[in-house]
């Protein structure tokens, strides 16, 4: 293979790097979906003893520690959660927020509400 060839190859190979992370960054940026929350006193997935009144959240896949922005659709209101649980585990709902969020968010009478969160 030429020289100035390999070059554009590694070229090629950086840029598409880049965009492909940009694109699954902004996708992460505006998220929405169904959320409901959860008051237990036992040890989170982390390791750490839930506590209803924190501002957490459990998420399938996102690592521990990180933090969202949570806004709920229904009424504009927005809090940061930090992720410190694995869930939720019902088909259809993408978040689990600690009874605390719920409240600041303002939907623990309905249980569940529809959100937006993107990372902070």
């Amino acid at each position: 293979m030429k020289k100035t060839n390999r070059a554009a190859l590694v070229a090629a190979t950086i840029a598409a790097g880049l965009t492909a992370g940009a694109s699954s960054a902004s996708s992460a940026a505006a998220q929405c979906g169904r959320a409901s929350w959860y008051a237990l006193h036992s040890r989170t997935a982390s390791g750490e003893r839930m506590n209803p009144a924190a501002l957490t959240a459990a998420h399938r896949s996102l690592p521990f520690g990180t933090k969202l922005k949570v806004t709920n659709k229904n009424n504009g209101r927005s809090v940061v959660v930090r992720i410190n649980d694995r869930g939720p585990f019902v088909r259809g709902r993408m978040l689990d927020l600690s009874r605390g969020a719920a409240n600041q968010l303002g939907f623990i009478g309905s249980g569940h509400t529809s959100v937006c969160m993107a990372r902070v």
